[in-house]
């Protein structure tokens, strides 16, 4: 029996992730935790094989959970589950000893086919997450050659082009099928890496860049 502890910000979407991971008949999820204060002691009580850990949580970041983790020797694998697809935190989370990254927007076998994979000592990624982008990423850094808008996963590409369109975070939403806060979160991302701040920067960029045409 697979043993875990759940580490998630928001109930309703722990209580599904609860009910998800324990229709496996070979899982058992035996604590829950919301902010990243209580995951010591959880996981100190219950020994569990598999930590599943939000990377934003509130009061402590993800990052630094699993930093204190490993200071107290905790052999638990980890998993972490995110929003962000950003090679940086990606990085940043394998680093630190997570044995497996999943996107939020992932389907649900691919939380329960990371577990199994850090359970058997293999590292996981889910897609469009690859070993391939983040050794080319890790290249580029490297050597300084870092186009900004090569450094953009596909989704956030996707976004670039939809923001420049004038599109809503609720639009591009709808449009690409995922949740809203995603939406927020890939919008962010891709904002931040290109170093732009307002609407309009994003759409002088998409023109420059020849991503729309200028009408």
């Amino acid at each position: 029996m697979i043993r875990i502890v759940l580490v998630e910000n928001h109930e309703v979407v722990r209580q599904g992730l609860r009910a998800l991971l324990e229709r496996e008949a070979d899982m058992i999820v035996m604590g829950e935790a919301g902010v990243g204060e209580d995951v010591l002691p959880l996981v100190e009580q219950h020994a569990p094989d598999v930590l599943v850990l939000d990377w934003m949580l509130p009061g402590m970041h993800g990052l630094e959970v699993i930093r204190r983790l490993r200071k107290a020797q905790v052999r638990a694998r980890i998993v972490v589950l995110s929003m962000h697809s950003d090679e940086s935190y990606v990085l940043s989370a394998l680093r630190e000893g997570a044995s497996a990254y999943v996107l939020k927007e992932a389907g649900a076998e691919q939380l329960v086919h990371a577990i199994r994979e850090a359970i058997a000592g293999r590292r996981y990624l889910s897609p469009p997450l690859s070993e391939d982008a983040l050794e080319s990423y890790r290249q580029r850094k490297a050597t300084g050659e870092l186009d900004p808008l090569k450094v953009l996963t596909d989704r956030e590409r996707q976004v670039l082009q939809l923001v420049a369109e004038g599109r809503t975070n609720a639009e591009i939403a709808v449009r690409l099928t995922i949740s809203q806060r995603t939406a927020e979160s890939h919008r962010a991302n891709m904002m931040r890496k290109l170093n732009l701040e307002h609407q309009a920067d994003v759409t002088r960029y998409a023109i420059r860049r020849g991503i729309i045409a200028l009408e």
